[in-house]
């Protein structure tokens, strides 16, 4: 998931198994999909893990604490703030859309806390309307509404969700409908359709393919994937001739607006990630081959090893010339897609030496010394996204102590009597904390600490799949 400080999200996060290189690369970088491949879904190898039912359900009972202080302080709003006791409007100020009820839907259905999931529904059902007169962020919108209302769907089975969702995703077409080159606008008002926002990095270009095409399929109509894919296309038409993307585009012109290359981290991440989704999900052999285009050149020209620990330099994306070594902890959740699982656990364990020296991991470092560039944490999922994803795709135990570390102490360092919040200072002892609780927090860090540890039977762990914001696109099983 992409940081909001960096302007996109989670996120963030398939629960596929990586597909095997096939056969030798060939011309461009791109290796030829199997025909056995391209006609059968790849689910991720099927190990069977003893659950830790205690774990699981410390785990459960801190989203519990977390969702009560929710309930009390900011039912209805978008988020809360644990601290104060307040809440605020994340989209736009005056507009709450319920957010935080939005994310939580699927996490309460699979914890099987049934009372909270209907609570929810009713909520949606009877208060949510979109036809509302301001300026809403694509991205974000597509991420958190669009997907949770999908994953509440297919949760519940509850129709009134599918139809505000595709009522939802009518509204932000007109940013890329209106768009000439089909790479959405940033904002578009949901009352009118105006859309602006010219220039936006590429996470908000490409993360809408899973969102938009599982819609596609729920309601049979095209229009949601082809708008996601074209504009996916029209990003990856724009690469250098090192096979590399900068970060910031202006989808009008479709020149770049910068020139840094930041690979797999924020704000572009999530770029990366759904391009592999487009195969993954939908066996979109365009989505494989640009991504085995892409990946081969971040790893030439941007993969730096310093001691023992794997990194990702951020470079010109015309020359492959380094521009400076800062990096972001979201980046750990992309890794694991793809098929490079060596990869993925060297890059884990770089950031766990960050964990190990820190307790909690900071926004931005400078990976030369570990040395901390932005020194807060914004409840940030990622390391226990991929500690999840890691353990299942390799069994190794390794990630599952990872992932208790994380936890306790995510419980030591962010919980406070009203809920979780935020750390303004990881480097400080004791952390001193904000007052925010994001709600991608419902949505993503409990849950995938909670799926690590537990045999959830609501969720089919052979071929579930998650959204960058942690949203259960397949793989739910409903009450």
């Amino acid at each position: 998931m992409i940081s909001r400080s960096f302007t996109a999200s989670a996120t963030r996060r398939s629960l596929l198994r990586a597909l095997a290189a096939a056969g030798g690369a060939v011309a461009g970088g791109v290796r030829p999909v199997p025909a056995a491949a391209a006609r059968h879904p790849l689910p991720r190898a099927a190990r069977r893990h003893k659950p830790d039912p205690d774990k699981a359900h410390e785990i459960r009972s801190e989203f519990v604490h977390a969702w009560e202080g929710y309930k009390r302080f900011a039912w209805g709003h978008d988020e809360l703030r644990p601290v104060s006791g307040g809440h605020s409007d994340f989209f736009a100020h005056g507009h709450p859309v319920g957010l935080s009820i939005v994310e939580a839907l699927d996490t309460h259905h699979v914890m099987e806390l049934d009372a909270e999931t209907d609570r929810c529904v009713r909520w949606i059902t009877g208060h949510l309307d979109f036809d509302i007169d301001a300026d809403f962020q694509v991205f974000e919108t597509v991420i958190r509404m669009v997907g949770g209302l999908l994953s509440g769907y297919l949760a519940t089975g509850e129709k009134r969700l599918l139809d505000l969702c595709t009522d939802l995703a009518d509204r932000l077409l007109p940013a890329f409908t209106t768009s000439p080159t089909g790479m959405p606008y940033r904002y578009v008002n949901l009352r009118t359709g105006e859309v602006s926002g010219p220039v936006l990095p590429l996470a908000e270009i490409g993360t809408n393919i899973l969102e938009f095409g599982v819609l596609s399929d729920l309601t049979n109509d095209s229009r949601y994937r082809k708008a996601a894919k074209r504009a996916l296309r029209a990003a990856y038409q724009r690469r250098s001739s090192l096979d590399l993307l900068a970060t910031s585009i202006n989808i009008e012109t479709g020149r770049w607006a910068d020139r840094e290359a930041v690979s797999f981290n924020p704000p572009v991440d999530s770029f990366f990630e759904y391009l592999w989704g487009g195969w993954a999900m939908f066996r979109d052999e365009d989505c494989l081959n640009w991504f085995r285009t892409l990946e081969p050149a971040v790893k030439k020209h941007q993969t730096e090893r310093i001691g023992e620990l794997l990194w990702f330099k951020n470079v010109d994306f015309r020359t492959g010339n380094l521009l400076n070594r800062r990096q972001s902890s979201l980046a750990v959740a992309i890794l694991p897609v793809g098929g490079d699982n060596t990869l993925a656990a060297d890059y884990f364990r770089s950031w766990t030496a960050v964990l190990d020296k820190y307790a909690v991991i900071p926004e931005l470092i400078d990976y030369a010394h570990l040395d901390v560039v932005d020194p807060h944490n914004q409840l940030r999922p990622e390391y226990a996204n991929c500690a999840f994803e890691l353990y299942w795709q390799t069994g190794d135990p390794f990630y599952r102590t990872a992932a208790w570390r994380y936890f306790k102490n995510l419980r030591a360092h962010h919980r406070v009597p009203g809920g979780y919040t935020i750390v303004t200072d990881v480097t400080r002892n004791p952390m001193p904390k904000g007052d925010h609780c994001p709600a991608y927090v419902f949505a993503e860090n409990f849950k995938w600490l909670y799926l690590t540890f537990a045999d959830a039977p609501r969720f089919d762990y052979t071929r579930g799949y998650l959204s960058t914001e942690g949203k259960i696109l397949r793989g739910l099983r409903r009450a």
